[in-house]
């Protein structure tokens, strides 16, 4: 999981920072996206990761059937 890079908590510290951002006086802090740059540089279709890899290697039967599932679960009545 990527985690957020530390910013003040105090408003006057955070404002400052922002300021010294916005100025270039301090490169905004890098955060780990989570992806694997080796996939990122593949492409689309390489560096596929979770629903849309999932569809891929799904069959067009069980992708409709999954659809129903959730139309019925959307449609149903409370």
């Amino acid at each position: 999981m990527a985690t957020k890079p530390k910013r003040p908590r105090d408003t006057n510290q955070l404002a400052k920072f922002i300021t010294d951002i916005a100025s270039g006086e301090v490169e905004m802090p890098k955060t780990d996206d989570g992806k694997d740059p080796a996939a990122v540089a593949l492409g689309r279709k390489g560096g596929l990761k979770g629903g849309a890899a999932r569809a891929q290697k799904l069959t067009a039967e069980e992708r409709s059937e999954i659809a129903k599932k959730a139309a019925k679960a959307r449609w149903k009545k409370a």
